[in-house]
């Protein structure tokens, strides 16, 4: 398309238009609604729908992720089903481990039925790459807290029968993102009625932790810690290409972050069996650049807890370690936010989920009313 410049009868110039620039669509906008397949549902699901809608990536450019929206048996209460954004844990960073396609575990199951039970609608991000265009930039809080709070809003377009009212709940890394999610949700999303978060089994202060691992870290017999950290540089590869992350590497680690990118979690634990961090990397990690990407993606933020929220630990976790936990939650109440803790005696990572529900029901229950 051509633009004719021209002053008082005169033509000055012939100029080519210049298009405008497409909107970028809105955060939460559906691009596709599905029936979910009957065998992916939840029990105690009365509807349910498989949706792809649009949310950011980790450089906070319009990108789309999946999800499941799951209702409750029965008609809807006045103003809605109350919201359960759920934040999964760790399942790998493959298109075919998204839990839309892959389904969700029995502790995953057992648990989430007990939430539904309750009469709130559960709406569950796959995560922006898992299932999507792109490598899922594992524990990259921020991202992973956007695609939490834009399933909200994808939910509330799927159906009218969901409420604004909201809370998120995440285990493990989910745990990490539900913590992301409740320092943001009141600013990313004003028009939702953010209520407050739980967070069990969650991952902190790793950040301390990981720009010192290199060559001569022996094996520290936390369970699944190669597997996460073979997700968390696959990540980080795809999503920060100038740390050429494989200069950090063995040939033993670029084959096991190689192997990262499409296997699950129980198919990757098998896979890096009897491997070490140490015998991953060729490099101390302990570089400017590569500490601050590690910062960056994975620092629990400090601030903007403006609702209440709840962190549960297992003692006998040994994914992750109770002690970064009393540090965050110390650093937590050094500010005066409205965090709740509590550790539970002689549960492990998982069974902390179901150990810390006699706390977790009511909790929810007050901050929905």
């Amino acid at each position: 398309m051509l633009i004719r410049i021209a002053m008082a009868g005169t033509l000055l110039a012939t100029v080519p238009a210049v298009p405008a620039a497409a909107a970028e669509p809105a955060p939460g906008r559906l691009v596709s609604r599905a029936p979910l397949a009957r065998k992916l549902w939840l029990p105690g699901t009365g509807r349910a729908y498989q949706v792809k809608y649009w949310t950011k990536d980790v450089r906070g450019r319009a990108a789309v992720s999946t999800g499941a929206v799951f209702l409750p048996k029965g008609r809807a209460p006045r103003g809605g089903w109350p919201v359960v954004s759920w934040a999964h844990g760790t399942v790998g960073v493959g298109d075919s481990c998204a839990p839309t396609r892959a389904g969700r575990s029995a502790r995953d199951i057992k648990y989430l039925r007990r939430w539904i039970a309750q009469g709130y609608a559960i709406v569950a991000t796959d995560y922006q790459g898992l299932g999507t265009k792109g490598v899922h930039p594992y524990g990259d809080g921020r991202t992973e807290a956007r695609n939490v709070i834009d399933m909200v809003r994808a939910g509330r377009r799927t159906t009218a029968a969901l409420s604004r009212k909201w809370v998120v709940i995440g285990q493990s890394q989910g745990g990490h993102a539900a913590l992301f999610t409740a320092s943001t949700a009141a600013r990313y999303a004003p028009e939702l009625d953010y209520r407050g978060a739980v967070a069990t089994g969650a991952p902190s202060n790793i950040e301390l932790i990981a720009p010192y691992a290199g060559p001569i870290v022996p094996d520290l017999g936390l369970d699944g810690l190669v597997t996460y950290f073979a997700y968390f540089l696959a990540g980080l590869r795809a999503s920060h290409p100038s740390l050429r992350v494989d200069r950090y590497l063995t040939p033993a680690g670029v084959k096991a972050v190689d192997a990262a990118e499409r296997l699950c979690y129980d198919a990757m634990h098998e896979r890096v069996s009897g491997l070490s961090i140490g015998a991953m990397l060729a490099r101390d990690l302990n570089v400017p650049a590569f500490s601050a990407a590690i910062r960056s993606a994975i620092e629990v933020p400090l601030d903007g807890y403006g609702a209440p929220f709840y962190v549960a630990h297992g003692v006998l976790d040994t994914d992750v370690p109770l002690p970064l936990t009393y540090k965050l939650v110390a650093d937590l109440r050094a500010r005066h936010r409205p965090v709740t803790f509590k550790a539970y005696p002689g549960a492990d990572h998982s069974a902390n989920m179901f150990a810390s529900l006699p706390d977790t029901l009511p909790f929810v229950r007050r901050l929905l009313r």
